[in-house]
């Protein structure tokens, strides 16, 4: 199912360390246009990325209310990880964090 919706910020935190990610350093602003492509592939499709198994989510998103996980690959082994909500009629892809490779083998527990 293809389904369009509105990019938010899980946190105030997170969107200001996305916007200073655009004046960064030569890798930071490389991320910066990463999650800029993905953003916009979410607004077009909520669903895009890859579901995470519920019994990987993690007890601090757990511990927020989030109930269903996603992630989006994205280049140099980066992931973005956010979950799709709802805000009245219209659908909303929450942004969690993004996350390198080795974080986020960290974070879900994969071994290796």
């Amino acid at each position: 199912m293809k389904l369009p919706s509105k990019i938010t910020f899980a946190e105030d935190k997170l969107k200001k360390a996305f916007e200073k990610l655009k004046e960064g350093k030569t890798e930071d602003a490389q991320l910066y246009e990463f999650l800029t492509r993905a953003f916009k592939d979410l607004e077009e499709n909520a669903f895009c990325g890859i579901r995470i198994s519920k019994k990987l989510i993690p007890k601090e998103y757990k511990n927020q209310g989030i109930d269903n996980l996603w992630k989006y690959n994205l280049p140099n082994a980066w992931r973005l990880i956010y979950s799709v909500g709802k805000h009245e009629l219209i659908v909303v892809s929450i942004v969690l964090e993004w996350l390198d490779h080795k974080n986020y083998g960290r974070k879900f527990g994969y071994k290796g």
